[in-house]
């Protein structure tokens, strides 16, 4: 297999989980594809030295972020999108809920939600995401305390404790 089918084959699998990342960090579905359809071509480039690592997953995941932050960072990105709702129904049946997390999610700044994304909806580790991130690991447990303390102020203490989201 050539590195060009590899990397197809890759993109074919990775792309809707990276595009479900890209919609968490960014709440618009078109802007996620176009976050995923940017990273994979970013990826594509280096794809001959990454797809020998373990995980090219975890590189992605990095690059998608990057391409986030870079996007949010530009003054054009500071576009207001209305009537957003979730494609996929929430696998456990609480729509409504999860539709309140993701609205309360777009409300903190990029760097607290990337963080909280990726720690508790990714459920990465506080080293993995302070690699991602760039940052050390007490940047990311106190910006994870910053951004869990605002989502719990934004959702109120009824839907806070139906989260049961830890610290």
């Amino acid at each position: 297999m050539s590195p060009d089918e590899g990397f197809v084959d890759y993109a074919r699998t990775a792309a809707p989980r990276l595009r479900r990342t890209a919609y968490l960090l960014c709440h618009d579905w078109h802007l996620a594809q176009d976050l995923t359809q940017t990273a994979l071509a970013k990826l594509f480039v280096h794809w001959g030295r990454i797809h020998r690592r373990d995980s090219p997953d975890a590189y992605a995941r990095k690059v998608l972020l990057r391409v986030f932050l870079d996007h949010q960072r530009r003054s054009s990105s500071h576009e207001v999108v209305v009537d957003r709702v979730a494609d996929a129904p929430a696998p456990d049946g609480q729509a409504e809920l999860r539709l309140t997390l993701i609205e309360a999610l777009s409300r903190i700044p990029a760097r607290d939600r990337a963080i909280l994304v990726l720690r508790y909806w990714e459920d990465q580790s506080i080293d993995t995401v302070a690699d991602l991130l760039g940052v050390s690991v007490p940047t990311v447990k106190t910006q994870s305390a910053r951004g869990l303390s605002r989502l719990r102020s934004l959702l109120g203490a009824d839907d806070a404790e139906l989260l049961a989201l830890r610290d």
